[in-house]
């Protein structure tokens, strides 16, 4: 599993966690989030999240 962090305002995405407030399950891809879904903190797009590295 990965996690995504917002370039804009550095919130985090865990696809373990998945986001249950927009209806996104625990274990879901980013990829398999949809594509019109946005930042919960700040809006922007998904284009606007990076891959972080988990060390």
């Amino acid at each position: 599993m990965k996690k995504w962090e917002c370039m804009v305002c550095g919130f985090t995405y865990d696809e373990e966690e998945g986001w249950p407030e927009d209806g996104i399950e625990p274990g879901t891809a980013w990829e398999d989030i949809p594509e019109d879904w946005v930042c919960p903190d700040c809006g922007v797009s998904k284009e606007d999240f990076e891959m972080v590295e988990i060390s």
